[in-house]
């Protein structure tokens, strides 16, 4: 992203810095696939219902009864959230939320969930809150479905969290002229379902007229699109920076891909929670400023070498 940066959006999400700012991801471990069940780790969250905790009194009390915050995540989606070899969860997203359980005291236990169904877990209360590298957009926020415009919800409020924009990449030495949106005119790219990606390239093909619309391939998870990819199956494919770049070096040990032009469309990741829990978007809120201030974020974030994502303070319906 050229100074823009995405995450999943909408029905789903899209997921600023040149490559070299996450290379250092590189030497982590390789995304696992993750499946469609229920975490069984707490993606390394500090221990419940601790009421010494700075902030443990600033959350619901169903939230202090239980001492657990249920996050639904789409756990494949490496390096914000992805199982390890050992299959726990890993990644930004669950560094993050360890460090904010400290300032809570409680754990964050991340459920496995495809991207496209974690608002509507808000909804159903099956999760707290949503933590899957999504991009806080109005459209999300006010329930709108990003394509057609129509009300589809009542949406969800987000507390902003980092920054990053999409990019495009190909397999390694098959660019094909692939530098920008424009170049996809008449060619086959493969997205994650309901992500910001899917988004542009449906956009995009309304645009391309005599250059011949563009083949969409959406998918599930980010990794089934790689795979589709790398197998020659596609012409490009699309996700949040972050995530192309890690793929682009730890994919066959950094031989099947490469990035291609800039990123674009940059905007916030926010934790999803949803419009009637104000109390828990606070505490969220509260504990994200507390790391921020601590210090403990820019660990996380230089961890995971991301640092031109980073953000200074936590923000509430930051998106546009």
């Amino acid at each position: 992203m050229t100074a823009s940066t995405t995450r999943r959006t909408t029905a789903a999400s899209s997921r600023i810095a040149a490559v070299g700012a996450i290379a250092v991801a590189g030497a982590l471990l390789l995304t696992g696939c993750g499946d469609q069940t229920k975490s069984k780790d707490s993606g390394g969250a500090s221990s419940a219902g601790t009421s010494k905790a700075p902030l443990f009194s600033k959350l619901p009390k169903a939230i202090q009864d239980k001492g657990v915050i249920k996050v639904g995540s789409d756990i494949a989606y490496a390096p914000v959230e992805f199982k390890d070899k050992d299959g726990k969860t890993a990644g930004i997203d669950p560094d993050l939320a360890d460090a904010m359980g400290k300032q809570l005291g409680v754990k964050f236990q991340f459920e496995n969930g495809t991207f496209d169904t974690l608002v509507t877990g808000l909804r159903a209360k099956r999760y707290d809150m949503a933590m899957s590298a999504m991009t806080d957009t109005k459209d999300r926020q006010n329930g709108v479905d990003s394509e057609t415009k129509k009300k589809v919800g009542e949406g969800a409020d987000f507390v902003d969290y980092f920054t990053a924009g999409v990019s495009i990449y190909t397999a390694k030495g098959k660019d094909q002229g692939i530098k920008t949106w424009d170049d996809l005119c008449g060619k086959k790219i493969v997205v994650q379902r309901g992500t910001v990606s899917e988004d542009l390239a449906k956009k995009q093909s309304e645009k391309c007229g005599d250059k011949g619309k563009i083949s969409i391939e959406a998918f599930d998870t980010d990794q089934q699109a790689q795979t589709r990819l790398r197998s020659g199956g596609a012409d490009a494919g699309s996700s949040d920076f972050p995530v192309a770049a890690y793929a682009v070096k730890t994919s066959g040990g950094g031989k099947d891909f490469q990035i291609v032009g800039e990123q674009v469309e940059a905007a916030p990741y926010g934790i999803a929670v949803a419009k009637d829990n104000t109390q828990l978007r606070d505490a969220l809120k509260e504990a994200l400023d507390a790391i921020i201030k601590s210090g403990d974020y820019d660990k996380v974030i230089a961890k995971w070498g991301v640092e031109a994502g980073a953000v200074k303070e936590a923000k509430i319906n930051g998106g546009v």
